[in-house]
C-alpha cells in the first residue's frame, strides 16, 4: 500500500489516503495506527507531495485528510516558498483565495466548513508574509472589495485581517527579519484607511451579531498600532461606547476600549480620554453597580459574565496606567476616578488567579509611582535642609510650591490606599519559608511541593505592601494590630485569616524606622505568644507556631537589638523542636538557622544579666534539645551552632566550642574506629554504615558554617576517614564484580556509596569554604591521591563517584596554579576513563558529564600550562571532548563546554603555540559552532556561540596567526590572506548546509559578519536575522536568542530594589546586612 503513495508522478489515490488518515485517527489496533503513521510521515517528508495538495482538497471526503494536505502545504510555504517557480506560487495563491471565497459565500457552507476555512485563512496569511506587499500589492483593496459582496465573506475577511495583524505585530519576533517586519507594518499602516472604513460601515449598518463580534475582534487586534486619527477623529469611540452596554457585544467592545485605553502618546487627546472615561463610567453603572459583591458575582456568573469582570479589571488597569493624571485634574473627574478605583478594589477580592494578577499588577504600579514621588519629595526636603522629619502623614498646609501637588495627590488617594492595605492584609499570599499548609481535606500538613504561582504572587504583593507601608506606616500598623486583636478575641479567628495577617506582618520587615518597628514587633510577638498559650488543639497550635516562626525569622534587626526577645524566641524554637506535628520541627530548624545567620554575634558575647554566652548554655543542653529531631534536622541544627561558633573571635574559645559541639559525633566515630581496629567486619554492618553516614553529614554541616575554623576537627578524622573510604570502595567494587550491574541498585551498595559521596562532599565543603590558604591544599591533597583518585581510576564505571570530579574541580579553582604539579596525575586518573563512560551517548552517567567538564574548565582556566604540556594526541582528545560537550543538549554541559572553549581560545592566542593550535582547530571549531548555532536544540547557548565566532573572526583578521590556515600543498588557489580563506570556507560551509538560501544571501551575510566583528550588538543582530532567514528557527520560541538583554534588565531591577528599605527582606540580604 505504501508503494502507491511513493510514485507521485500520477495523481494520488485520494480514497486510499482517506482510509490511511482514518486508520491513523481511528480506534483500530496499535499496529494499524503505527503503519498509517509511518505512511503519512513518508508522504509528508516527500518534497513533491505538495504538488498533489489541490487534487487532495478537491477530491477528499475527510476533513482530517484536508487538514493533512494543508499541513504539507503550510510547511512548503514556510520553508520553500521562495524557491518555487512563479507560476506555481501564483497558482497556489489563487487557488487558496478562490476556495476561501467559494466556501464563505453562503451562510450554510460557511458555518458547516468553519474549521476548514479557518485553516485555509492561516495558509493565506503565511503566503501573504512572503508575497505582500511587493508581489501582491492589491491584496487589501481586493479583500475589502470582496467583503462588501456578502456578510459571510465580510465576516471571514475580518478573521483574515485579524490573523494578519497578529502575525505582523504580535508573533513576528524571531519569525521574520527585522527589515521584513518593518515593511509589513508600513504597508498595513498605509492601507489602513480602507480597513477602517469597512469596520465603521459594518458596525453602523449591520444587524448581524456574528459579523459585528468578528469586526470588534479584528479592531481589537488593530487598535494597538493604527494611526491615532482613525480612533479619535472618527465616530469609532462613540460606536464602541454605544455597543458596550449591549450584552452580546459587551466583552469585545470592552476589549477594544481597553486597547484604546492602553495607548500612550503625549497630551494631544487628553480631553477625548477624559470624555471617554466619563461616558464609560455612566454606562458601566447601568451594567453593574460599584457596591456589587464581585467575588459572589464571579463565582455564580456564566463564563461570559466572568470574562466581563476580568475585562473590566483590564480596562481600569490599562486606563489608569496610561491616563490617571488626566482624571486627577478636575473635581468631576476625581469623583469618577475614585469610583473606578472602588470598582477595582471590589474586583480584587475575586478568588481567581488571573483576575487577581491583573489587579495586583496595577496596584503595584500605582503605589510605586506614589512612593517614588513621596521619596523624591523627602530627598528634596532633606537636601534643602528643611522638613527633616517629614513623616508618612503629611499636612498640606506646612509646605507650598513643589511639594503641594505631591501631597494633594497623596491625600486624594489616601482612602483607596487604606482600603488597598486591608485587601493586601486579608489576601497576602504564602511565602516560601512557610512549610505548614492546609490540605484539601482541611488538615494541617507539611507542604510537599512549592507552588511557583503563589511565590510570584507573594513577591508582587510583598513589594506593594512595602510601598503602602512607606506611604503611611501608621495606617499599616494600626490595621495589622487591629486584625491581630480580632484573632485574640476570636472575632475573626481562622487559620486562613491568621496566616494571611502574619505573612503580611513578616513581609513589611525593614520598611519601618527602627524605633517604630521595635514598638510594633513587641506587640505582635507578645500577642502571638499569648495566642499560642490560650488556643487549644494540635492543628491550631501548629498553625500559630508556624506563624510565630515566620514572623520572627523576618525581623533580624529587631532580634539583634533585643536580647531578651531573641533568647525567648530561640527557646520557643527549641520547644517547637520537640513538637512532632508534621512540618513544625523542620520550620523550627530552618528559622533557627535563619536567625543565627543574622544574629550570630549575640550568642557568643555575655549579654546583660547573663553569666555566660548563650552558646555555652546551648552546648550544655544540646543532647536534650536535639533528642526528638530527625537526622536531617540535627544536621541543620549543627550548622546553626557552627554559625554561632564562627562568630567567636577568640581562637581558643572557638576551638573549645567546636570540640564540645562535635563531642557526640566524635565519641561515636572513635567507638566505630576502635571496633574496626579489632575487627574490620564491623564496618559492614548496615547500622554502623548508617552511623558513619550520619557522622559525615554532621561534619559537613559544621564545615559549611565554619570554613577554615573547621581545621582542628577535620584534621582529627581525616586519615581514618580516607581509610574507611578506601575500604567501602573495595566492598562496592567486589559487590558489583560478583553481582553484576544490578548489585549497584541494592540497598547495601547504595548505602556504602552514600558514605563515599558524603566523605567527598565533606572534603569539598571544607576546601571550598576555607580561606585561600595554599598550605591547606598542600596538606590535604597528597594523602587523597591514591585513596580517592587512584580508587576512581581502578573502579568499574558504575562504581565511580562523580563527586571525585567536582572535588578536584573545587581544589583547582581554589588553589589555582599551586596545584599545577598534581594536574598530570589528575588527568591520568580521570580523563580517559570518564570520557569512555560519557561519550557513548547523551544519557548515561548524567552527573559525571557536567562535573567532568567543570573540572576540565578549572584546569584550562587556572593550570593552562599543564594543558600545553600534553601530547598532540591528548590535546586532540581534550578538544574533541569540548566539542562533544557543546553539542550536548543538556544546557549546563553545553554552556560549560563553550565557556571552556572561550577560555582556551584566549589563552592559546597569547601563547607560543598560537599558530600550531589554530591551524589544527580553527576550521573545525568554526564548523562545529555553526552546526550548533543553527540547530534549534542549542538555542540557549546563543550568546556563547556568538562570542566564540566573534573571537575567531577577530583573531583571523588581527594577523596574530602568521601561517596560512589552508594546506598549501593541496589548495591550488593561493589565498591573499587568512581572512579571505576563512570567509570563503564559511560561505561554502553555509551554502552546503542551507540549500534553500541563494549564494548571494550567504555571501552578503558572511561579509557583513566580518565587517561588524568588532561591534558585538550588531554582530549578534546579523546572526539573529540569518537564523530567521535560514528558517531554522521559524515558528519556534526564540526568547533564548534575547536572553542576554533580559539578564541585564534583571540586574538593573535588583539594584533598584536594594535602594528601597524593605524591598529585599532583611532576612534575605547577604553581604549587605551582617551581624556585627
Amino acid at each position: 500500500m505504501a508503494e502507491r503513495f511513493r510514485d507521485l508522478n500520477q495523481p494520488i489515490d485520494v480514497a486510499l489516503l482517506d482510509a490511511t488518515v482514518s486508520a491513523f485517527y481511528g480506534t483500530g489496533s496499535k499496529e494499524e495506527r503505527s503503519a498509517a503513521d509511518q505512511m503519512l510521515r513518508e508522504l509528508q517528508n516527500n518534497p513533491d507531495t505538495w504538488l498533489q495538495v489541490v487534487h487532495i482538497l478537491q477530491n477528499s471526503q475527510s476533513l482530517n485528510t484536508k487538514f493533512f494536505a494543508l499541513q504539507v502545504l503550510e510547511s512548503v510555504i514556510k520553508y520553500r516558498w521562495n524557491a518555487l517557480p512563479v507560476e506555481q506560487r501564483d497558482g497556489m495563491k489563487n487557488y487558496v483565495s478562490n476556495v476561501i471565497v467559494q466556501l464563505s459565500t453562503s451562510e450554510a457552507s460557511f458555518r458547516k466548513e468553519r474549521l476548514y476555512i479557518n485553516k485555509l485563512n492561516v495558509i493565506l496569511v503565511q503566503v501573504l508574509k512572503h508575497e505582500w506587499p511587493a508581489k501582491w500589492s492589491s491584496f487589501i483593496p481586493d479583500l475589502v472589495s470582496a467583503a462588501k459582496s456578502s456578510e459571510t465573506i465580510c465576516e471571514n475577511c475580518m478573521v483574515i485581517l485579524k490573523l494578519l495583524s497578529e502575525e505582523v505585530f504580535d508573533f513576528s519576533r524571531g519569525e521574520m527579519t527585522q527589515l521584513k517586519i518593518k515593511e509589513l507594518k508600513q504597508s498595513l499602516n498605509s492601507e489602513f484607511q480602507l480597513i477602517h472604513e469597512l469596520c465603521l460601515y459594518v458596525l453602523s449598518a449591520s444587524q448581524r451579531t456574528e459579523l459585528i463580534r468578528a469586526t470588534l475582534d479584528t479592531l481589537n487586534a488593530f487598535l494597538s498600532w493604527i494611526p491615532l486619527g482613525y480612533i479619535f477623529e472618527s465616530p469609532l469611540l462613540e460606536i464602541l461606547l454605544k455597543l458596550f452596554p449591549v450584552t452580546s457585544y459587551r466583552n469585545p467592545a470592552l476589549q477594544c476600549l481597553t486597547e484604546v485605553a492602553a495607548l500612550q502618546f503625549g497630551e494631544f487627546y487628553d480631553l477625548q480620554y477624559a470624555k471617554m472615561y466619563s461616558i464609560f463610567m455612566i454606562q458601566l453603572q447601568t451594567v453593574i453597580l460599584p457596591a456589587t459583591n464581585f467575588p459572589e458575582a464571579y463565582t455564580n456568573g456564566s463564563s461570559e459574565e466572568q470574562a466581563f469582570i476580568q475585562n473590566l479589571a483590564l480596562f481600569f488597569a490599562s486606563f489608569y496606567k496610561s491616563h490617571i493624571r488626566i482624571l486627577e485634574s478636575t473635581l468631576e473627574n476625581r469623583a469618577t476616578l475614585l469610583l473606578g478605583l472602588e470598582y477595582l478594589i471590589g474586583i480584587s477580592y475575586v478568588d481567581d488567579t488571573e483576575v487577581f494578577k491583573v489587579c495586583m499588577d496595577y496596584w503595584n504600579l500605582l503605589v510605586l509611582e506614589l512612593f517614588e514621588s513621596h521619596q523624591n519629595l523627602e530627598n528634596t526636603a532633606v537636601t534643602s535642609g528643611g522638613l527633616m522629619q517629614l513623616q508618612a502623614r503629611m499636612i498640606p498646609e506646612i509646605v507650598d510650591g513643589l511639594s503641594s501637588p505631591v501631597l494633594q495627590r497623596r491625600q486624594l488617594y489616601s482612602a483607596p490606599l487604606s482600603k488597598l492595605r486591608t485587601l493586601m492584609i486579608c489576601r497576602m499570599a504564602k511565602p516560601e519559608e512557610v512549610l505548614i499548609v492546609e490540605d484539601e481535606n482541611g488538615n494541617i500538613v507539611r507542604e510537599t511541593m512549592k507552588d511557583n504561582d503563589v511565590l510570584v504572587q507573594y513577591k508582587i504583593m510583598r513589594e506593594t505592601l512595602i510601598y503602602l507601608s512607606h506611604l503611611d506606616h501608621e495606617d499599616t500598623e494600626q490595621q495589622m494590630l487591629k486584625k491581630l486583636n480580632k484573632q485574640l478575641s476570636g472575632e475573626e479567628w481562622s487559620w486562613n485569616n491568621l496566616n494571611a495577617l502574619c505573612w503580611a506582618i513578616g513581609s513589611i520587615s525593614g520598611s519601618m524606622m527602627e524605633e517604630q518597628e521595635n514598638r510594633f514587633l513587641v506587640l505582635v510577638i507578645r500577642d502571638l505568644l499569648n495566642l499560642c498559650e490560650i488556643t487549644k488543639g494540635k492543628d491550631n497550635k501548629a498553625v500559630i507556631a508556624s506563624n510565630i516562626m515566620y514572623v520572627v525569622g523576618q525581623y533580624p534587626r529587631f532580634l539583634r537589638a533585643h536580647w531578651k526577645f531573641l533568647k525567648t524566641v530561640v527557646n520557643k524554637l527549641f520547644e517547637f523542636m520537640h513538637e512532632t506535628h508534621p512540618g513544625v520541627q523542620d520550620m523550627a530548624c530552618d528559622t533557627f538557622l535563619k536567625i543565627v545567620q543574622k544574629c550570630k554575634r549575640r550568642f557568643v558575647i555575655i549579654q546583660l544579666g547573663e553569666k555566660e554566652p548563650f552558646v555555652l548554655e546551648l552546648l550544655t543542653g544540646l543532647p536534650s534539645t536535639i533528642v526528638d529531631l530527625q537526622p536531617h534536622q540535627i544536621h541543620s541544627f549543627y550548622e546553626s551552632v557552627g554559625q554561632m561558633i564562627q562568630a567567636e573571635p577568640d581562637s581558643v574559645k572557638r576551638d573549645e566550642y567546636l570540640r564540645r559541639l562535635m563531642d557526640l559525633p566524635n565519641r561515636k566515630w572513635a567507638e566505630i574506629i576502635g571496633q574496626a581496629r579489632q575487627s574490620v567486619d564491623i564496618l559492614k554492618d548496615q547500622e554502623i554504615i548508617r552511623s558513619v553516614l550520619n557522622i559525615m553529614q554532621t561534619n559537613t554541616s559544621v564545615a559549611n558554617s565554619l570554613g577554615s575554623y573547621f581545621f582542628p576537627q577535620i584534621s582529627l578524622i581525616f586519615l581514618d576517614m580516607l581509610t574507611v573510604y578506601r575500604m567501602y570502595s573495595e566492598l562496592i567494587s567486589s559487590s558489583i564484580a560478583e553481582g553484576g550491574p544490578f548489585a549497584s541498585k541494592t540497598s547495601f551498595v547504595k548505602l556504602l556509596r552514600s558514605v563515599k559521596r558524603e566523605t567527598l562532599k565533606l572534603i569539598e565543603t571544607f576546601i571550598d569554604k576555607a580561606e585561600d590558604q595554599p598550605h591547606i591544599g598542600k596538606q590535604f591533597v597528597p594523602p587523597m591521591m591514591d585513596p580517592i583518585l587512584g580508587d576512581y581510576a581502578r573502579n568499574l564505571p558504575d562504581a565511580r563517584e562523580s563527586e571525585v570530579l567536582s572535588l578536584f574541580s573545587t581544589i583547582i579553582n581554589k588553589y589555582k596554579g599551586a596545584m599545577m604539579e598534581y594536574v598530570p596525575r589528575i588527568f591520568e586518573a580521570v580523563f580517559q576513563c570518564t570520557l569512555e563512560m560519557i561519550t557513548k551517548n547523551f544519557e548515561d552517567y548524567p552527573e559525571h558529564r557536567l562535573k567532568f567538564f567543570s573540572l576540565l574548565r578549572a584546569i584550562g582556566t587556572h593550570c593552562f600550562q599543564a594543558l600545553i604540556q600534553l601530547s598532540d594526541q591528548q590535546l586532540k582528545l581534550v578538544m574533541d571532548s569540548i566539542m562533544w560537550a557543546f553539542r550536548h543538549t543538556e544546557r549546563n554541559i553545553a554552556e560549560t563546554g563553550l565557556s571552556l572553549l572561550l577560555e582556551l581560545l584566549k589563552n592559546f592566542q597569547v601563547s607560543e603555540f598560537c599558530n600550531q593550535f589554530y591551524r589544527n582547530y580553527i576550521l573545525t571549531i568554526n564548523q562545529e559552532i555553526f552546526a550548533v548555532l543553527t540547530d534549534t536544540f542549542h538555542k540557549p547557548g546563543f550568546k556563547l556561540h556568538v562570542l566564540v565566532l566573534q573571537r575567531l573572526f577577530c583573531l583571523v583578521d588581527s594577523g596574530a596567526i602568521t601561517e596560512p590556515l589552508w594546506d598549501v600543498s593541496t589548495v591550488a588557489y593561493p589565498y591573499p590572506n587568512n581572512t579571505i580563506y576563512v570567509q570563503d570556507y564559511t560561505i561554502k560551509l553555509l551554502a552546503s548546509s542551507f540549500p534553500n538560501m541563494n549564494a548571494a544571501e550567504i555571501k552578503q551575510f558572511v561579509g557583513v559578519l566580518f565587517e561588524s566583528k568588532s561591534d558585538l550588538p550588531t554582530f549578534k543582530n546579523h546572526i539573529r536575522d540569518f537564523l530567521v532567514q535560514s528558517k531554522e528557527f521559524s515558528a519556534q520560541d526564540n526568547k533564548d536568542l534575547y536572553a542576554e538583554e533580559a539578564a541585564a534588565q534583571r540586574e538593573v531591577e535588583r539594584q533598584r530594589m536594594l535602594s528601597i528599605p524593605g524591598l529585599i527582606a532583611p532576612s534575605e540580604l547577604q553581604d549587605e546586612m551582617v551581624d556585627l
